[in-house]
Protein backbone atom coordinates (compact mmCIF):
# COMPACT_ATOMS: atom_id res chain seq x y z
CA UNK A 1 0.00 0.00 0.00
CA UNK A 2 1.60 3.75 -1.00
CA UNK A 3 1.12 6.08 1.30
CA UNK A 4 1.92 8.98 -0.74
CA UNK A 5 1.02 12.76 1.04
CA UNK A 6 -1.00 14.41 -0.96
CA UNK A 7 -1.61 18.47 -0.08
CA UNK A 8 -5.30 19.57 -0.31
CA UNK A 9 -4.61 22.88 0.77
CA UNK A 10 -5.21 25.43 -1.89
CA UNK A 11 -6.42 23.41 -4.11
CA UNK A 12 -9.84 23.65 -6.38
CA UNK A 13 -11.52 20.50 -5.59
CA UNK A 14 -14.92 19.17 -7.12
CA UNK A 15 -17.61 16.96 -5.79
CA UNK A 16 -19.42 15.23 -8.40
CA UNK A 17 -23.04 14.57 -7.22
CA UNK A 18 -22.63 17.43 -4.59
CA UNK A 19 -26.24 17.23 -3.73
CA UNK A 20 -26.81 13.27 -3.08
CA UNK A 21 -26.03 11.98 0.74
CA UNK A 22 -22.48 10.85 -0.01
CA UNK A 23 -21.39 14.04 -2.30
CA UNK A 24 -23.07 16.53 0.72
CA UNK A 25 -21.38 14.61 3.18
CA UNK A 26 -17.77 15.33 1.18
CA UNK A 27 -18.80 18.90 1.00
CA UNK A 28 -19.65 19.31 4.41
CA UNK A 29 -16.48 17.51 5.27
CA UNK A 30 -14.32 19.78 3.08
CA UNK A 31 -15.38 23.34 4.39
CA UNK A 32 -12.80 21.96 7.11
CA UNK A 33 -10.09 22.09 4.64
CA UNK A 34 -8.34 24.94 2.57
CA UNK A 35 -9.91 24.34 -0.48
CA UNK A 36 -11.87 26.38 -2.87
CA UNK A 37 -15.12 23.76 -3.79
CA UNK A 38 -16.56 23.61 -7.29
CA UNK A 39 -19.65 22.52 -7.86
CA UNK A 40 -22.06 22.12 -10.66
CA UNK A 41 -26.41 21.72 -10.65
CA UNK A 42 -27.61 18.92 -12.41
CA UNK A 43 -29.32 21.48 -14.58
CA UNK A 44 -26.05 22.76 -15.39
CA UNK A 45 -23.89 19.93 -16.72
CA UNK A 46 -26.10 16.64 -17.08
CA UNK A 47 -23.45 13.99 -16.11
CA UNK A 48 -24.59 11.50 -18.83
CA UNK A 49 -24.18 14.47 -21.31
CA UNK A 50 -20.09 13.52 -22.63
CA UNK A 51 -19.78 16.97 -24.44
CA UNK A 52 -21.31 18.87 -21.02
CA UNK A 53 -18.58 16.99 -18.86
CA UNK A 54 -15.90 18.28 -21.17
CA UNK A 55 -17.06 21.38 -21.44
CA UNK A 56 -17.08 22.03 -18.04
CA UNK A 57 -13.71 20.34 -16.95
CA UNK A 58 -12.27 22.71 -19.79
CA UNK A 59 -13.73 25.84 -18.05
CA UNK A 60 -12.90 25.09 -14.41
CA UNK A 61 -9.77 22.45 -14.66
CA UNK A 62 -10.63 20.90 -10.93
CA UNK A 63 -7.05 19.78 -9.44
CA UNK A 64 -9.10 17.21 -7.31
CA UNK A 65 -12.32 15.32 -8.47
CA UNK A 66 -14.63 13.07 -5.93
CA UNK A 67 -16.78 11.42 -7.62
CA UNK A 68 -19.64 10.76 -5.80
CA UNK A 69 -22.59 11.05 -8.95
CA UNK A 70 -24.57 7.70 -8.79
CA UNK A 71 -27.89 6.62 -9.17
CA UNK A 72 -28.50 4.29 -6.12
CA UNK A 73 -31.71 2.81 -4.70
CA UNK A 74 -32.17 0.03 -2.19
CA UNK A 75 -32.84 -3.57 -3.46
CA UNK A 76 -36.45 -3.06 -5.05
CA UNK A 77 -34.97 -0.02 -7.28
CA UNK A 78 -31.84 -1.75 -8.59
CA UNK A 79 -34.17 -4.96 -9.20
CA UNK A 80 -36.69 -2.69 -10.75
CA UNK A 81 -35.20 0.04 -12.92
CA UNK A 82 -32.23 -2.09 -13.96
CA UNK A 83 -32.00 -0.34 -17.57
CA UNK A 84 -31.47 2.65 -15.68
CA UNK A 85 -29.04 1.81 -12.68
CA UNK A 86 -26.30 0.16 -15.59
CA UNK A 87 -26.43 2.53 -18.05
CA UNK A 88 -26.69 6.14 -15.54
CA UNK A 89 -23.73 4.67 -13.84
CA UNK A 90 -21.81 3.47 -16.05
CA UNK A 91 -21.76 7.16 -18.69
CA UNK A 92 -21.24 9.01 -15.50
CA UNK A 93 -18.53 7.07 -14.68
CA UNK A 94 -16.71 7.26 -17.90
CA UNK A 95 -17.66 10.81 -18.64
CA UNK A 96 -16.18 12.50 -15.69
CA UNK A 97 -13.31 9.95 -14.77
CA UNK A 98 -12.01 10.45 -18.79
CA UNK A 99 -12.71 14.21 -18.76
CA UNK A 100 -10.83 14.56 -15.16
CA UNK A 101 -7.69 12.54 -17.57
CA UNK A 102 -8.09 14.94 -20.59
CA UNK A 103 -8.03 18.05 -18.67
CA UNK A 104 -5.54 17.48 -16.10
CA UNK A 105 -6.86 16.50 -12.41
CA UNK A 106 -4.23 15.86 -10.14
CA UNK A 107 -6.32 13.24 -8.30
CA UNK A 108 -9.45 11.63 -8.53
CA UNK A 109 -11.12 9.35 -6.20
CA UNK A 110 -14.17 7.14 -7.63
CA UNK A 111 -16.52 5.60 -4.84
CA UNK A 112 -17.69 2.60 -6.00
CA UNK A 113 -19.70 0.08 -3.52
CA UNK A 114 -19.83 -2.90 -1.58
CA UNK A 115 -22.26 -4.45 -3.98
CA UNK A 116 -19.38 -5.44 -6.12
CA UNK A 117 -18.49 -8.57 -4.34
CA UNK A 118 -19.57 -12.00 -5.24
CA UNK A 119 -22.85 -12.62 -3.35
CA UNK A 120 -21.13 -16.01 -1.80
CA UNK A 121 -17.67 -14.67 -1.33
CA UNK A 122 -16.48 -15.73 2.07
CA UNK A 123 -16.62 -13.25 4.49
CA UNK A 124 -15.61 -10.54 5.74
CA UNK A 125 -15.09 -9.05 2.10
CA UNK A 126 -11.57 -8.28 1.33
CA UNK A 127 -10.49 -6.18 -1.75
CA UNK A 128 -9.10 -9.44 -3.25
CA UNK A 129 -12.46 -10.89 -3.75
CA UNK A 130 -13.55 -8.52 -6.40
CA UNK A 131 -14.32 -10.83 -9.80
CA UNK A 132 -14.19 -13.77 -7.99
CA UNK A 133 -18.27 -15.40 -7.89
CA UNK A 134 -21.59 -14.07 -9.42
CA UNK A 135 -23.23 -11.01 -7.97
CA UNK A 136 -26.00 -10.35 -6.17
CA UNK A 137 -28.63 -11.44 -9.08
CA UNK A 138 -31.06 -8.23 -7.88
CA UNK A 139 -28.30 -5.24 -8.18
CA UNK A 140 -26.33 -6.85 -10.63
CA UNK A 141 -26.61 -4.01 -13.24
CA UNK A 142 -25.53 -1.54 -10.64
CA UNK A 143 -22.66 -3.41 -9.81
CA UNK A 144 -21.37 -4.02 -13.06
CA UNK A 145 -21.27 -0.27 -13.60
CA UNK A 146 -19.34 0.09 -10.29
CA UNK A 147 -16.68 -2.34 -11.57
CA UNK A 148 -16.49 -1.25 -14.69
CA UNK A 149 -15.69 2.28 -12.75
CA UNK A 150 -13.52 0.92 -10.84
CA UNK A 151 -11.74 -0.80 -13.77
CA UNK A 152 -11.38 2.26 -16.09
CA UNK A 153 -9.77 4.16 -13.15
CA UNK A 154 -7.62 1.74 -12.91
CA UNK A 155 -6.73 1.55 -16.45
CA UNK A 156 -6.03 4.89 -16.60
CA UNK A 157 -3.42 4.49 -13.60
CA UNK A 158 -1.83 1.96 -15.25
CA UNK A 159 -1.48 3.47 -18.72
CA UNK A 160 -1.71 7.04 -18.19
CA UNK A 161 -0.17 7.37 -15.01
CA UNK A 162 -3.34 9.26 -13.47
CA UNK A 163 -3.53 9.06 -10.03
CA UNK A 164 -6.90 7.36 -9.62
CA UNK A 165 -7.57 5.80 -6.56
CA UNK A 166 -10.87 3.73 -5.55
CA UNK A 167 -12.96 3.04 -2.53
CA UNK A 168 -15.82 0.72 -1.66
CA UNK A 169 -17.89 1.66 0.85
CA UNK A 170 -20.92 -0.09 2.94
CA UNK A 171 -23.94 0.25 3.43
CA UNK A 172 -24.58 4.00 4.04
CA UNK A 173 -27.10 6.35 6.01
CA UNK A 174 -27.09 9.84 7.09
CA UNK A 175 -28.04 13.16 6.33
CA UNK A 176 -29.37 13.77 2.84
CA UNK A 177 -30.85 10.09 2.44
CA UNK A 178 -33.60 9.07 0.37
CA UNK A 179 -36.64 8.66 1.76
CA UNK A 180 -38.98 7.37 -1.13
CA UNK A 181 -41.32 4.39 0.01
CA UNK A 182 -40.70 2.67 -2.23
CA UNK A 183 -37.05 2.65 -3.39
CA UNK A 184 -34.91 3.87 -0.75
CA UNK A 185 -32.09 1.26 1.46
CA UNK A 186 -33.19 -0.07 4.21
CA UNK A 187 -31.80 2.13 6.71
CA UNK A 188 -33.67 5.19 5.12
CA UNK A 189 -36.65 2.91 4.46
CA UNK A 190 -37.15 1.55 7.92
CA UNK A 191 -36.75 5.30 9.53
CA UNK A 192 -39.26 6.87 7.35
CA UNK A 193 -41.20 3.41 8.21
CA UNK A 194 -41.45 3.48 11.64
CA UNK A 195 -41.82 7.19 11.99
CA UNK A 196 -45.38 6.66 9.76
CA UNK A 197 -46.09 3.81 12.32
CA UNK A 198 -45.78 6.27 15.05
CA UNK A 199 -47.33 9.26 14.51
CA UNK A 200 -50.26 7.23 13.05
CA UNK A 201 -50.33 5.09 15.81
CA UNK A 202 -50.03 1.62 14.25
CA UNK A 203 -49.58 -1.33 16.29
CA UNK A 204 -47.38 -3.24 13.03
CA UNK A 205 -44.75 -2.51 10.91
CA UNK A 206 -43.79 -4.84 8.41
CA UNK A 207 -40.45 -5.56 7.69
CA UNK A 208 -39.37 -6.82 4.25
CA UNK A 209 -37.58 -9.89 4.08
CA UNK A 210 -36.83 -12.77 6.90
CA UNK A 211 -34.80 -10.03 9.32
CA UNK A 212 -32.21 -12.50 8.57
CA UNK A 213 -29.49 -11.41 6.40
CA UNK A 214 -26.41 -9.60 8.66
CA UNK A 215 -25.55 -6.30 7.17
CA UNK A 216 -23.04 -3.62 7.70
CA UNK A 217 -23.95 0.25 8.32
CA UNK A 218 -21.82 3.44 8.47
CA UNK A 219 -22.61 6.77 8.94
CA UNK A 220 -22.14 9.11 5.77
CA UNK A 221 -20.12 11.66 7.39
CA UNK A 222 -17.59 8.89 8.89
CA UNK A 223 -17.31 7.63 5.18
CA UNK A 224 -16.33 11.64 4.04
CA UNK A 225 -13.93 11.85 7.11
CA UNK A 226 -12.53 8.61 5.55
CA UNK A 227 -12.23 9.28 1.92
CA UNK A 228 -10.73 13.05 3.25
CA UNK A 229 -7.97 11.11 5.08
CA UNK A 230 -7.08 8.59 2.22
CA UNK A 231 -7.01 11.16 -0.41
CA UNK A 232 -4.59 13.20 1.52
CA UNK A 233 -2.04 9.70 1.94
CA UNK A 234 -3.18 6.83 -0.28
CA UNK A 235 -2.19 6.09 -4.26
CA UNK A 236 -2.20 2.96 -5.26
CA UNK A 237 -4.49 0.72 -8.04
CA UNK A 238 -5.59 -1.62 -4.95
CA UNK A 239 -9.01 -0.26 -4.20
CA UNK A 240 -9.80 0.29 -0.65
CA UNK A 241 -12.84 -0.74 1.42
CA UNK A 242 -14.69 1.56 3.74
CA UNK A 243 -16.64 0.64 6.79
CA UNK A 244 -17.03 -0.74 10.40
CA UNK A 245 -16.08 -3.86 10.61
CA UNK A 246 -18.99 -4.96 11.83
CA UNK A 247 -22.43 -6.35 11.31
CA UNK A 248 -25.70 -7.05 12.84
CA UNK A 249 -29.11 -8.95 11.30
CA UNK A 250 -32.01 -7.13 9.56
CA UNK A 251 -34.06 -7.88 12.31
CA UNK A 252 -31.87 -6.67 15.50
CA UNK A 253 -31.39 -3.35 12.92
CA UNK A 254 -34.59 -3.07 12.71
CA UNK A 255 -35.18 -2.93 16.51
CA UNK A 256 -32.67 -0.13 17.02
CA UNK A 257 -33.79 2.18 14.22
CA UNK A 258 -37.40 1.33 16.32
CA UNK A 259 -35.95 2.54 19.58
CA UNK A 260 -34.30 5.58 17.78
CA UNK A 261 -37.75 6.75 16.73
CA UNK A 262 -39.84 6.19 19.45
CA UNK A 263 -41.64 3.44 17.75
CA UNK A 264 -42.80 0.77 20.44
CA UNK A 265 -45.24 -1.39 18.44
CA UNK A 266 -44.53 -4.95 17.30
CA UNK A 267 -42.32 -5.83 14.14
CA UNK A 268 -43.00 -8.08 11.44
CA UNK A 269 -41.06 -9.52 8.36
CA UNK A 270 -42.49 -10.58 4.76
CA UNK A 271 -41.05 -12.73 3.70
CA UNK A 272 -42.21 -12.82 0.01
CA UNK A 273 -40.10 -10.10 -0.50
CA UNK A 274 -35.78 -11.26 -1.17
CA UNK A 275 -33.48 -11.14 1.08
CA UNK A 276 -30.80 -9.77 -1.29
CA UNK A 277 -27.23 -11.29 0.00
CA UNK A 278 -27.41 -13.08 3.36
CA UNK A 279 -24.35 -11.64 4.43
CA UNK A 280 -21.55 -8.36 3.83
CA UNK A 281 -19.08 -7.60 5.88
CA UNK A 282 -16.06 -5.45 4.70
CA UNK A 283 -13.10 -6.33 5.74
CA UNK A 284 -11.59 -3.09 6.44
CA UNK A 285 -8.15 -4.00 7.75
CA UNK A 286 -6.50 -2.29 4.71
CA UNK A 287 -8.27 0.97 6.01
CA UNK A 288 -7.06 0.37 9.42
CA UNK A 289 -3.31 -0.13 8.80
CA UNK A 290 -3.54 3.31 6.79
CA UNK A 291 -4.76 5.27 9.88
CA UNK A 292 -8.52 5.49 9.87
CA UNK A 293 -11.86 4.10 11.74
CA UNK A 294 -15.14 4.59 12.23
CA UNK A 295 -16.02 6.77 14.77
CA UNK A 296 -19.70 6.91 14.73
CA UNK A 297 -21.70 3.86 16.97
CA UNK A 298 -24.67 2.89 15.20
CA UNK A 299 -27.00 4.16 18.01
CA UNK A 300 -25.83 7.54 17.83
CA UNK A 301 -25.96 7.25 13.94
CA UNK A 302 -29.54 5.76 13.69
CA UNK A 303 -30.16 9.33 16.07
CA UNK A 304 -28.84 11.46 14.43
CA UNK A 305 -29.67 10.55 10.88
CA UNK A 306 -33.62 10.07 12.49
CA UNK A 307 -33.09 14.16 13.81
CA UNK A 308 -32.13 14.66 10.25
CA UNK A 309 -35.35 13.39 8.57
CA UNK A 310 -37.24 15.27 10.47
CA UNK A 311 -35.42 18.52 9.32
CA UNK A 312 -35.93 17.37 5.94
CA UNK A 313 -39.05 16.56 6.34
CA UNK A 314 -40.58 19.49 7.61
Amino acid sequence: MARIPFDLAGKTVYVAGHRGMVGSALVRRLERENVELLSAKRTEVDLRDQSAVNRWFADNRPQVVFLAAAKVGGIAANNTLRGEFIYDNLIVATNVIHAAHVHGTEKLMFLGSSCIYPKHAPQPLSEDRLLTGPLEPTNEPYAIAKIAGLKLAEAYRSQYGSDFVCVMPTNLYGQGDNYHPEYSHVVAALIRRFHDAKTSGASNVVVWGTGTPRREFLFVDDLADACIHLMKIYSSHELVNIGTGEDITIAEFARVVAAAVGYIGDISFDSSRPDGTPRKLLDVSRLAKLGWRAQTTLEDGIKRAYRAFLLESK
